[in-house]
């Protein structure tokens, strides 16, 4: 099995209020030295094998379904082996 991951962000002219409200409370949280903060999502798919006709779906996927071209910019990558015992 392979892991094919899509990130989701804000593109960098959409307001991000959740991003403003955790950049808010780091400081009174006792975190100091972030100047901004961006929030989006994070979507794992597992495929059995990674082909360009695979990638190729996912992006089609990311593009109709994961999120909103018009706010929204998306990147498709692949994650490392799922093998059992592989990493942690």
């Amino acid at each position: 099995m392979a892991r094919v991951v899509v990130d989701v962000m804000p593109k960098p002219e959409i307001l991000d209020p959740q991003g403003k409200a955790v950049l808010g409370a780091l400081p009174r949280l006792g975190f100091s030295g972030v100047t901004e903060v961006r929030q989006g999502k994070r979507f794992e798919l597992q495929v059995p094998e990674v082909t360009p006709e695979v990638l190729a779906e996912v992006e089609k996927m990311a593009e109709t379904l994961l999120s909103n071209p018009v706010i929204e910019n998306f990147a498709v990558h692949v994650e490392d082996d799922l093998t059992p015992g592989a990493g942690a």
